[in-house]
């Protein structure tokens, strides 16, 4: 029996507790009110593979979605293989040594938690849970627990909180190096990623776009050159002057009113019906 609801009544955080601390096999799918979705599969209580609609959903394009591949190389790959299983591109890429084994398995890792990361930002929407169906089989899985999939997500609700109010509008803000000597920093790779696409014209979104990082990961980068002191924020060249409008978040959406009791009532009775199916 499929278990479905709101998000406005569960919400990510308890769906993928409950399918934790119940050990539950199966597809979790959601939705989201501007169209997006996801999919998450799951086998004894532990996350095992991760899609969206916004993505191919194929290996090489999870490669690249994390930096892993560049775009010629998946093209490359995408003209002799495509069709291909997921396991026929993995061995490709290792043979022809584009990538290593452990590079598969911690770009297919990264691409996953990505994607888990975002949901937990997701307050409006549907989702459905549907018992023991599984990935495909030439899919490549990787079992992470959630446990600690659960506590990074939460933490990074409350840093992506502050972070927003740092840098609201990532379309409106671009980045400009200082006089501060670089090397008086100690940079990481992606701060280094992040500094080759910095141009005038360059929004912080487009750069994160150029990189393939998600609006968490730009903004505590860029939050932390802005504490370091090598960049400082101005307005992207051709920009037209006009009044901003505040940013809206998922997470500042309101949601409509229901009372302690009726939420209560409602999580409920999903607890029950999960942990009878």
């Amino acid at each position: 029996m499929a278990l479905k609801g709101r998000l406005q009544d569960f919400s990510t955080t308890q769906l993928l507790n409950l399918v934790n601390m119940a050990r539950k096999t199966g597809k979790l799918s959601l939705n989201d009110q501007t169209s997006q979705s996801a999919m998450l599969h799951f086998k004894d209580g532990r996350l095992i593979h991760a899609t969206n609609d916004a993505d191919e959903g194929h290996l090489a394009a999870m490669l690249y979605k994390v930096g892993k591949l560049t775009e010629e190389q998946v093209n490359t790959v995408k003209n002799q293989y495509n069709g291909s299983s997921d396991r026929v591109m993995g061995k490709y890429l290792m043979d022809a040594r584009l990538v290593s084994r452990s590079d598969i398995v911690q770009g297919v890792k990264d691409y996953m938690l990505n994607i888990v990361y975002d949901l937990f930002t997701w307050n409006d929407g549907t989702f459905l849970f549907d018992q023991d169906v599984l990935p495909a089989k030439d899919k490549i899985t990787v079992p992470l627990n959630l446990d600690n999939v659960i506590l990074e997500g939460s933490r990074r609700i409350q840093e992506g909180k502050q972070l927003q109010d740092e840098l609201p509008d990532l379309s409106t803000i671009a980045l400009k190096i200082t006089d501060k000597p670089l090397r008086d920093v100690k940079l990481t790779q992606d701060d280094w990623r992040v500094i080759s696409h910095i141009h005038p014209r360059n929004s912080v979104k487009q750069i994160a776009q150029n990189n393939n990082m998600d609006e968490f990961q730009i903004r505590k980068i860029v939050y932390g050159m802005l504490q370091a002191g090598i960049v400082e924020l101005t307005r992207p060249e051709g920009l037209q002057q006009q009044r901003a409008k505040p940013p809206v978040s998922r997470r500042g959406k309101k949601i409509a009113a229901q009372s302690p009791a009726e939420k209560r009532s409602v999580v409920t009775k999903l607890i029950d019906r999960i942990k009878r199916i």
